[in-house]
């Protein structure tokens, strides 16, 4: 072949073998750095655009290296807790000794569903996901709605997103336990059958059998 052939053939053997780990590096520093972004934009939002930049400008860079990209890591993971579950099953427990609070909380029950009116409530990845990045932005939004007299930004974030995970877990909840209650009293009816042709399907099979 040659060593000018041979020389690029080697090239072309290394580059190839060499090409999925450049390609899963891009999309690592991508993600890195897109966290980073995320992490920023969500410490101006929270504190206050020029008090974010200035703690920021201050903070020491490898510190905001490491600790900026924590910030979507923390809120996907605090979206993941699925304490509605447990205060359903709370609910469910002591729905006897409640009674009366929440109408057909104590009521008896003809039988008890398998799915246990939580277990069909599977988690969706990309509602996740979408759920815990939009968290700041939701929580300053209600935080300004709700608490226009705190004068703090961070502290009004703060109580916004206390008051929005507090008011969506109970309803929530309330919506769980209500399909416990669908799901308890469901009966299963029988197949209504046509009228007047009652053996239309037997005329049917026997006609099928006959042709095969």
């Amino acid at each position: 072949m040659g060593p000018v052939v041979y020389f690029l053939q080697q090239v072309d053997r290394a580059l190839s073998r060499a090409s999925p780990f450049a390609a899963a590096g891009v999309v690592v520093g991508t993600v890195y750095w897109s966290a980073v972004t995320y992490g920023a934009v969500t410490v101006m939002q929270v504190v206050g655009h020029k008090k974010g930049l200035d703690v920021m400008e201050r903070a020491d860079p490898l510190f905001l290296l490491m600790g900026l990209p924590t910030i979507p890591v923390m809120l996907v993971l605090g979206k993941m807790i699925r304490w509605e579950d447990y205060i359903v099953r709370l609910w469910q427990r002591h729905s006897a000794k409640l009674n009366g609070l929440v109408p057909g909380l104590g009521r008896a029950l003809p039988r008890m569903p398998a799915d246990r009116g939580y277990g069909g409530d599977h988690v969706s990845v990309s509602r996740t996901l979408c759920g815990a990045l939009i968290f700041p932005s939701i929580a300053n939004l209600v935080g300004r709605l709700m608490f226009r007299r705190v004068s703090s930004n961070l502290q009004r974030t703060i109580l916004g997103g206390i008051a929005f995970v507090v008011i969506k877990g109970m309803l929530k909840v309330y919506f769980k336990q209500q399909q416990y209650l669908i799901h308890a009293n469901r009966h299963i009816l029988d197949y209504p059958a046509r009228e007047g042709r009652p053996d239309d399907h037997s005329e049917e099979d026997n006609e099928d059998s006959g042709n095969e």
